[in-house]
């Protein structure tokens, strides 16, 4: 997949293509039924899916009060974006230059002039240009005298309930991952770099991978959780040198560690089931959040926690056939 940072980066005469515009957050299944249909659209147009989205969410700007945590890094979105089956993405820097263009100059400027479009789909709450003052009836307007047509993509239902990014977030923030993982159509995960911990696990006879504290990704409720970590090989290697993926079943703590109550950050740590000699140190792995074991509760002394930790990754094993 290309990936643009600019209008200026797509090259001249890169159309024609099928455009679907949003924040993208999570590129759940709402997001991939419209890039399905896209692809349809596009097959039969002989044109290019583009995905044109954001470098941050738009609320961060013009109501940071309002802004939510993300679910997806920007990194991350281009990956499930790509796998999704778009051919390129335009992520647009969203400041305040951008926010204060006018819907015509961004419909002339980056739909038209930049992407050749001849069909944009967009939801029926779309809103662009200066104020939000562009709706899809703007967008219909504009594309005949620009010469591209509008689809309008209504919902994606589940359970009764429009399914969106936020409906995601709610599910996460209660530990619910597999009504998440319902939503998203795969399991949740969180990316980062291995880093050094206190070592407790290793002492405790469960040595666990410890997420550095930027990693990306929504992080969910604390508590244990059955999964995998997928080990994407050295950070500090080019991603087309890099060893190849390995995944591993795992018993995943997110927390504070109350137990011994000296971990002042939430941490993302995962003991990797039957691997005691694993050296991940530096490596970027990714985190799938599977199925919720427990809540994260403190524990009166060593070997009460020792023997709910061993229940833990029973119920683990059992969880993921591991």
């Amino acid at each position: 997949m290309n990936v643009f940072r600019a209008p200026g980066e797509v090259p001249a005469g890169f159309g024609p293509s099928v455009v679907v515009i949003g924040k993208f957050d999570g590129v759940h299944s709402g997001h991939r039924a419209v890039i399905d249909r896209a692809r349809v659209t596009a097959t039969d147009a002989g044109a290019r899916v583009v995905a044109v989205t954001f470098d941050r969410n738009p609320l961060s700007l013009l109501c940071p009060e309002l802004c939510p945590d993300p679910l997806s890094s920007v990194d991350q979105k281009l990956e499930l974006l790509a796998d999704a089956g778009v051919d390129a993405t335009l992520v647009l820097r969203f400041d305040a230059d951008l926010a204060g263009l006018a819907p015509r100059a961004f419909v002339e400027h980056v739909l038209v002039d930049a992407l050749g479009v001849v069909i944009v789909m967009v939801g029926d709450d779309f809103r662009f240009g200066r104020g939000g003052a562009g709706d899809p009836a703007l967008l219909a307007e504009l594309g005949a005298e620009f010469g591209f047509d509008v689809d309008v993509v209504g919902d994606v239902q589940g359970g009764g309930r429009r399914v969106s990014s936020t409906w995601v977030r709610d599910l996460l923030t209660d530990g619910d991952v597999e009504g998440a993982a319902r939503l998203l159509g795969r399991p949740h995960a969180v990316a980062g770099e291995v880093v050094h911990g206190l070592k407790r696990g290793r002492e405790l006879g469960f040595p666990t991978a410890n997420l550095s504290p930027d990693a990306e990704g929504f992080i969910p409720a604390d508590g244990v959780y059955a999964g995998w970590l997928v080990d994407l090989g050295p950070a500090s290697a080019a991603s087309d040198t890099r060893a190849p993926v390995t995944r591993y079943p795992a018993a995943i703590s997110v927390g504070t560690n109350p137990t011994f109550d000296d971990v002042p950050t939430r941490q993302v740590e995962a003991y990797v089931l039957d691997e005691t000699t694993l050296d991940l140190y530096g490596h970027r792995v990714q985190i799938l959040f599977t199925h919720r074991i427990r809540g994260m509760v403190a524990f009166e002394g060593i070997d009460r926690l020792i023997a709910q930790m061993t229940d833990d990754v029973a119920r683990v094993r059992v969880a993921l056939r591991a």
